[in-house]
């Protein structure tokens, strides 16, 4: 089974609780404007579905899913989350090989003690009282890479505008015009 064109583009950004993923994947959303779907494991798991992340979890063939439905419709596509390999390297493997276009994926590689000071500057009180230090060392990972080296890994020090110029760049979305839908 085949997902998205020649001309899409495909881009996978992994990383720990707090390491700018969704900060990344907003900046490339307004670097490069509509005809880019963001797939974000938190909105599909946790809103969307509000199940737990486990094993075999409905989440997984819905990120699938949902990634392979925007590509399919034309639209270039960012999936973001934790996305830890034990659980989703299938799924993500399949959907990098199954693309037609331009694939990227991306490893955010930060420590813990980094993940923990970025999470202290989230907005939200009431998700800072909701998800603890503790947390975010229980769900702690260090590089969790996905089998096969097809991860590009970003460490701590690329500023989030450089990550995404780079990301623009290497999947090649700097080149190509926006659609206005």
């Amino acid at each position: 089974m085949t997902a998205g064109t020649e001309e899409t583009r495909l881009i996978v950004i992994r990383g720990n609780s707090a390491s700018g993923k969704s900060s990344i994947a907003a900046g490339l959303r307004q670097r490069f404007g509509r005809n880019l779907a963001v797939v974000g494991q938190d909105n599909l798991r946790r809103d969307v579905l509000r199940e737990h992340d486990r094993p075999g979890a409905a989440n997984i063939g819905l990120i699938g899913l949902t990634a392979r439905y925007a590509l399919d419709a034309g639209f270039h596509t960012v999936v973001e989350g934790i996305l830890y390999a034990d659980r989703y390297a299938t799924m993500l493997t399949d959907l990098v090989r199954e693309h037609r276009g331009v694939s990227r994926c991306y490893y955010l590689d930060v420590p813990l003690t980094e993940t923990v000071a970025r999470h202290a500057t989230k907005g939200d009180a009431a998700y800072l009282a909701q998800v603890t230090d503790d947390h975010l060392r229980d769900w702690y990972r260090e590089r969790d890479l996905l089998p096969g080296g097809l991860e590009t890994v970003i460490d701590a020090s690329s500023a989030l505008a450089d990550t995404v110029t780079r990301i623009m760049r290497e999947s090649g979305l700097d080149r190509i015009p926006p659609v206005d839908r």
